[in-house]
């Protein structure tokens, strides 16, 4: 069977829309409707791709829909600054963890996977394999996942965070686990606009631009504490503290393995943490908790960043993509497979307008203003979304899982996430009626 014939059969017996489960209906009567499809693909062994089973799937297959009013939503990531206003339009995102997933729709969290160490927070540890909802939270504004533990933000601006608690990672308190969802008790003043983690760590920034961690420091200096802050227990920190190193205010946060990076409100890159790796782009290997201005970036404005294991990506306000850390396994899409010490533009892609971007653990992804996605990196697990690749994707390659099958009609991918082996993306469709 060819290639081409592959795609056909897979998306055509995948997307049998009345057998999709619906995430939410709009009940408003309009000429048109807007179909949100969920895709994912990799591998599935936990029940993370939400397809009902522990198959892995070697290439993007619906799981379940939403039909929504044309206009009517925008995206929420943690990776890009939560808006504060209510605009009355409904809040979509999704994510992925080490082996679980994310939907956030309407103020309403589904989560599916691998359930141990409460990291699903249904107050047990049992795995999910399709989405659910949580009913323990409600108004949820933003989600991020981390390997063994789940955080979210509300709208009245509330950190809540559960699963396994090692190192401190929760934030308050817990070493071991929490099977539900636990307020974070942070010393700030006034509401959290953005949260991100990682494997052990994690951040939250205050509508002042006020930056706090908390998690695994453990002599890397990925929390930016300083030697006079650090770990309570085990090389970790449960107490959410202010990053006060910081001289400007910051607007968005992206937690790396062992690393952190943020956006300050002028646009331009900070970061501290390790760095044997090149993963602080700046053109050195010398790593270490203070957080220093990423060099060479003059002039650019930075509008979203996300980090994988040892690598980052920055997207720019003009749709450029910026690549840097570890590229062993080419997922700073350069054609190679060499580190990358400073910030350098994807220039396969760099004819593009990008406009969200996404790191899993050592792979990456695009979506451009016309609905494309691209994906580069490890493809070991089939994270990549395409057959027959090899383990080893230096480059950027589209992802055209939809485009040939006729009956689909017009379609546009609105947002990428991925995890460790696995992703997932939000297809729009338009349904004219």
């Amino acid at each position: 069977m060819s290639l081409r014939q592959l795609r056909r059969t897979l998306t055509t017996t995948a997307t049998t829309t009345d057998k999709l489960p619906i995430l939410y209906n709009s009940t408003t009567t309009t000429s048109s409707t807007v179909t949100l499809q969920l895709l994912a693909w990799g591998r599935g062994s936990s029940g993370q791709l939400g397809n009902g089973n522990e198959e892995s799937q070697i290439y993007p297959s619906p799981v379940s829909q939403l039909l929504v009013p044309p206009h009517s939503f925008n995206i929420s990531s943690s990776s890009t600054k939560s808006l504060n206003e209510n605009n009355g339009q409904l809040k979509i995102g999704i994510a992925c963890g080490l082996f679980h997933s994310a939907a956030l729709v309407d103020g309403r969290l589904w989560i599916w996977g691998k359930g141990d160490g409460g990291r699903l927070g249904f107050g047990h540890e049992n795995s999910v394999f399709r989405p659910t909802v949580n009913n323990n939270l409600d108004s949820v504004r933003s989600i991020a996942l981390g390997g063994l533990h789940s955080v979210a933000l509300d709208s009245r601006g509330q950190v809540f965070s559960w699963g396994y608690g090692g190192f401190g990672a929760l934030g308050h308190s817990v070493y071991t686990r929490e099977l539900s969802p636990k307020k974070v008790e942070g010393a700030w003043e006034g509401k959290i606009s953005q949260i991100a983690t990682s494997g052990t760590h994690t951040a939250a920034i205050t509508e002042a631009g006020q930056l706090y961690t908390w998690g695994r420091d453990e002599g890397d200096g990925r929390l930016g504490l300083g030697p006079n802050r650090g770990p309570n227990e085990a090389g970790g920190l449960s107490i959410p503290s202010q990053v006060k190193a910081l001289p400007v205010p910051v607007v968005s946060v992206a937690c790396g393995g062992f690393f952190t990076t943020v956006i300050t409100n002028d646009g331009h890159l900070w970061s501290w943490g390790a760095n044997a790796n090149n993963e602080l782009g700046r053109g050195n290997r010398v790593g270490g908790w203070k957080p220093q201005l990423i060099p060479g970036l003059e002039g650019v404005c930075v509008v979203q960043i996300a980090s994988g294991g040892y690598h980052s990506l920055a997207l720019t306000d003009e749709g450029r993509v910026l690549s840097w850390g570890y590229g062993g396994h080419g997922q700073l899409g350069h054609f190679s497979t060499q580190n990358q010490p400073v910030p350098t533009v994807i220039e396969s892609i760099a004819s593009e307008k990008v406009v969200y971007i996404a790191c899993g653990g050592s792979s990456s992804a695009a979506v451009t203003d016309d609905g494309k996605l691209y994906m580069w990196g490890n493809a070991k697990d089939g994270q990549l979304g395409v057959p027959g690749l090899q383990e080893i994707q230096t480059f950027p390659i589209e992802i055209k899982f939809l485009k040939d099958d006729d009956s689909l009609g017009s379609h546009n991918v609105v947002a990428v996430a991925i995890g460790a082996s696995h992703a997932l993306c939000l297809v729009s469709r338009l349904n004219d009626s």
